[in-house]
């Protein structure tokens, strides 16, 4: 016989461990940049401070149920939207809330936090989404090649709007975290393979072709689609970074070597020789090789794994489609992360300005990852375990 769990027994303590050895990570690996001297600022107690406030964030989270986010998403959805919105429209300038950095206007900048609304709209967005594909089941339960083609429509739909924003702003790395969590929920959403392939087939191709145009037809992409000349640098770099040593380039080499210098077992904590721009945000993963080596790179790609490994087994324990393609979407974001901003500092993707979830530093980044492994620690907690079929249920 079954029994009611305790809410301490309801807690997901080792995705909670998981958190705190990323925790560990992260304020081991800030803590070694800031020998660099690039910035005079002390970033390890502020990120301390953004992981307590996560941790504060997750406790509340847990107080929600699956139900109760499924009726906020749409809200949500419509917050981070007009939030993007006023980014748009924000004064712009030295000092102002709206000011660029590196070219993108994506914060609002305030004498006390800058904040970077894409991060939180990630969520937003995979509970909007998860919601409209759950619904559309709902309602039709009776899968064809038509409601199929009416579901990517809508889907479609719900991605353009973020992703006209995000591009206008422009992020190009946290536009393709949105392409990559839609084309993952479509996987998982039951959609027909004789529909799938074909599509995937399709944006391969476009992405082929533009990649070529960005190489070969640079005017036309310019003229055309109003692309920036820095975001064609950025291919550039990624294919003969030797060739842009001084210029564009420098930041992939320094990024290469400094892994490279670190060998099997690294220079030790602060150890390292090679500098590197911006080493305690975007390139934090070359700060980690350099100290502690080939060992240490590995063992944080294992943790990661194991993080990716435990919200895969959470996901499959869940009953309702919601929660599932929830679950679904935060995988595929956090995977993502993980491997384009380790894969832009070995040249095996281009530079994007993607974060490394969870020890980059940054509020925004943080608190926006926090908040939707918030949402899993809640999915886990209201997980009702179903007894005799549909008849009876534990929590």
């Amino acid at each position: 016989m079954q029994t009611n769990k305790s809410i301490t027994d309801r807690i997901d303590w080792p995705l909670a461990f998981i958190l705190f050895l990323f925790f560990v990570v992260s304020l081991i690996a800030i803590s070694s940049a800031q020998t660099s001297g690039q910035y005079l600022t002390n970033f390890v107690p502020r990120q301390g401070l953004f992981y307590f406030i996560s941790v504060c964030m997750i406790a509340v989270l847990m107080y929600f149920d699956p139900e109760q986010y499924k009726k906020m998403s749409y809200y949500l959805y419509g917050i981070g939207i007009l939030l993007l919105m006023a980014l748009m429209i924000a004064p712009e300038g030295v000092g102002q809330i709206g000011q660029r950095v590196n070219g993108a206007k994506a914060w609002f900048h305030t004498p006390f936090v800058n904040l970077q609304p894409a991060e939180f709209m990630k969520t937003f967005y995979i509970l909007a989404l998860a919601k409209m594909i759950s619904s559309h089941h709902e309602k039709l339960p009776l899968k064809t090649i038509k409601t199929d083609l009416f579901l990517l429509g809508k889907i479609g739909f719900l991605l353009l709007i973020p992703l006209l924003f995000i591009l206008q702003q422009p992020d190009l790395g946290t536009a393709l975290v949105f392409i990559a969590i839609t084309l993952a929920i479509i996987v998982v959403a039951g959609i027909s393979w004789k529909i799938i392939l074909p599509s995937f087939g399709g944006v391969t191709l476009i992405g082929v072709t533009l990649l070529w145009m960005a190489v070969n037809m640079q005017e036309f992409l310019t003229d055309t689609f109003g692309i920036q000349p820095y975001a064609f640098a950025r291919i550039y770099t990624w294919l003969d970074p030797y060739a842009y040593a001084d210029g564009a380039g420098y930041n992939l080499i320094a990024a290469m070597n400094a892994i490279g210098s670190g060998e099997v077992f690294g220079k030790g904590y602060q150890g390292r020789q090679v500098y590197v721009p911006e080493n305690h945000t975007d390139f934090i993963f070359t700060v980690i090789s350099e100290d502690f080596g080939f060992v240490g790179a590995s063992a944080v790609i294992i943790l990661f794994f194991m993080l990716i490994y435990h919200l895969t087994k959470i996901t499959l324990q869940l009953k309702d489609t919601f929660s599932t393609y929830v679950c679904a979407g935060i995988i595929a974001m956090i995977t993502f992360h993980v491997f384009q901003n380790i894969g832009m500092t070995i040249q095996l993707l281009p530079i994007t300005g993607i974060p490394l979830p969870f020890i980059s530093y940054g509020g925004s980044s943080l608190i926006g990852n926090m908040l939707a492994i918030g949402i899993v620690f809640s999915m886990k907690f209201h997980h009702r375990t179903y007894m005799f079929g549909n008849d009876k249920e534990v929590d």
